[in-house]
C-alpha cells in the first residue's frame, strides 16, 4: 500500500470480513445506468502528502475524463485509517462507490467477500487487454487461479533512503548493502540525540511490509502451502524478533519510534534526525517536508547475505494501489471506461509521475520520465526482488494481529523491556489465535 498508515481496526475488519456478502455497491441516485452513465462515486486512496493534496492532482484528470466521455466522476479522497472499515462496511450494506483503490494488499481479502468485480478475458480486454499490464503487478490481485478482483493502478516497492548530510557527518561513505552492514552503520550514526533507522512502530501495515520481508529471507510465509496461518515457525520468529531488535538490542532505532504511526519517521529524516528509512516512493514526501532530491540518497533495501533477488534474498513487498469496480454497480460500463481511462499509457505517465510511483502499465513504464535514479532502484526491485504479500482471504486479519503483536514488542522494547525469543513467539501464538477458524 502506498503512505502506509494505520490500517483499519482488528476486531471491525474481522467481523466485518466474517459477515460481508456479495451485495456490491454503486451510485443509486443522481442518474447514471449502463444506458446513461451520467455520474460515477469514485473513493481514491491518499496518495500525496495530504487529501488536499490528492484532490488538486486528480481533479484535472477526472475533469479531462468527463469532457471527453460526458461522465461526471464524484470523487471522494479516504484516509487509509479509514479505508478498509469504509470497503468492508459498503461490501455489507451495498451503499458504496461505483470504482474504488485499495491497497493491493487486500485483494484476495476483498475478493472473498463476492463483492468486487471480477476481471475476466471480457473485461480486460474492455480496457486494453491484461497483457498491458507489469506480471509482478498482477500477482497482486487476487488469490491464484482466480480473475483478479481489481488491476493495477500505482506499483511501488521499497527502498532504503538514506540522509547524505548525516552519512557524510559521520563519515560513512555508502549505504548499507546487508543487515549486519545496518547494525554497524547504525551504531555509527545512533548518538548525540540522532538515530540511524526510522520505524513506524504503531503503523501496523508498515510492520507487517517489514516482518514479512524479513520472513522472506528467513524462509517464512507466514501462511502453509493450504492458506492457513503459520506465524509461529523458526522463521517468522526469527524475522519478527530481528525487527524489533533494531530497537530493543541493537539500539538503531530511537524507542520514541514504538508509537510512530503518521509517517514522523520521514519527518524526522527530513530535519536531519534519523538517517535512514525504509519507504516506498519518498520522493514526493519528502519535498513536501522540505527537502532537496540532492539531500537524499536511494539504494536497495538490505538482505542477510548476497544481493538482492527471489527467495531467501527478496527485498520488498509488491507494494501498490489496485483499481476496483463494485460487481452491482448500476454504472457498470462507464466504470469500466473510467478504469481504462486511469490505466491509459497517458493517464499513467501523468499520475504515476506526479505521485513518483512505478506505472504497472508496460508503455508507460518504459517513458524517459521514470528513468530517474530513485524510480529505476524501484523499479528494478519490483521486476526482480519483490514478492506479493499472501493472496489469501485473511490476509487483512494477518496484517492487523501480527502488526499488532509487532507493536506491543515495539512497546515494550521502548519501556526497556528485554525482547526475547520467546517472548516474540507468545505474541505470535497470541496473534494466531485471533484468526478465523479454517
Amino acid at each position: 500500500m502506498r503512505r502506509i498508515r494505520a490500517v483499519a481496526s482488528g476486531a471491525v475488519a474481522v467481523s466485518l470480513l466474517a459477515t460481508a456478502t456479495a451485495c456490491g455497491g454503486g451510485t443509486s441516485t443522481d442518474g447514471g445506468s449502463n444506458e446513461s452513465p451520467k455520474t460515477l462515486t469514485y473513493w481514491a486512496s491518499n496518495q500525496g502528502p495530504n487529501i488536499e493534496a490528492d484532490k488538486k492532482i486528480l481533479g484535472p484528470e477526472l475533469k479531462k475524463f468527463e469532457e471527453r466521455t460526458g461522465i461526471k466522476v464524484k470523487l471522494e479522497v479516504v484516509p487509509w485509517s479509514d479505508l478498509l472499515n469504509r470497503i468492508l462496511t459498503a461490501t455489507t450494506s451495498g451503499q458504496g462507490p461505483d470504482v474504488l483503490n485499495i491497497g493491493n494488499t487486500w485483494s484476495a481479502s476483498l475478493q472473498s467477500t463476492g463483492a468486487l468485480l471480477p476481471w475476466d478475458e471480457k473485461n480486460f480486454s474492455k480496457i486494453g487487454g491484461k497483457d498491458r499490464f507489469v506480471e509482478a503487478a498482477l500477482g497482486s490481485t487476487g488469490a491464484s487461479g482466480t480473475d483478479p478482483a481489481a488491476v493495477p493502478l500505482y506499483s511501488m516497492s521499497y527502498a532504503l533512503y538514506y540522509n547524505k548530510k548525516m552519512f557524510a557527518d559521520a563519515g560513512i561513505e555508502k549505504p548499507p548493502a546487508t543487515w549486519d552492514e545496518m547494525v554497524a552503520t547504525g551504531k555509527k550514526l545512533s548518538k548525540d540525540g540522532k538515530w540511524a533507522l526510522g520505524a513506524e512502530g504503531s503503523n501496523l501495515s508498515n510492520n507487517i511490509h517489514q516482518v514479512f520481508v524479513l520472513g522472506q529471507q528467513h524462509g517464512a510465509d507466514f501462511f502453509d502451502a493450504e492458506g492457513k496461518p503459520d506465524f509461529t515457525s523458526d522463521g517468522a520468529v526469527a524475522a519478527v524478533k530481528q525487527y524489533v531488535d533494531f530497537m530493543a538490542k541493537d539500539k538503531i532505532i530511537a524507542p520514541g519510534n514504538a508509537e510512530y504511526a503518521q509517517n514522523q519517521s520521514l519527518s524526522d529524516f527530513a530535519k536531519d534526525k534519523t538517517a535512514m528509512v525504509l519507504w516506498q516512493a519518498a520522493a514526493s514526501t519528502f519535498k513536501s517536508q522540505g527537502m532537496n532530491d540532492d539531500e537524499w540518497g536511494v539504494a536497495p533495501v538490505p538482505v542477510q547475505s548476497g544481493t538482492p533477488g527471489l527467495d531467501k534474498n527478496v527485498n520488498s513487498m509488491v507494494a501498490g494501489i489496485n483499481m476496483a469496480v463494485f460487481k452491482n454497480t448500476k454504472n457498470i460500463d462507464g466504470a469500466l471506461e473510467f478504469v481504462k481511462f486511469m490505466t491509459s499509457d497517458e493517464e499513467q505517465k501523468i499520475l504515476c509521475g506526479t505521485y513518483g510511483s512505478i506505472p504497472p502499465v508496460k508503455a508507460a513504464q518504459g517513458d524517459p520520465a521514470f528513468d530517474r535514479p530513485e524510480l529505476k532502484v524501484l523499479r528494478d526491485t519490483l521486476a526482480t526482488s519483490a514478492t506479493a504479500l499472501p493472496q489469501v482471504p485473511n490476509e487483512s486479519q494477518f496484517e492487523t494481529v501480527v502488526g499488532t503483536a509487532v507493536k506491543n514488542l515495539f512497546a515494550a522494547a521502548a519501556a526497556g523491556n528485554s525482547v526475547t525469543t520467546e517472548s516474540v513467539k507468545a505474541e505470535l501464538v497470541k496473534a494466531q489465535q485471533q484468526m478465523p477458524k479454517q
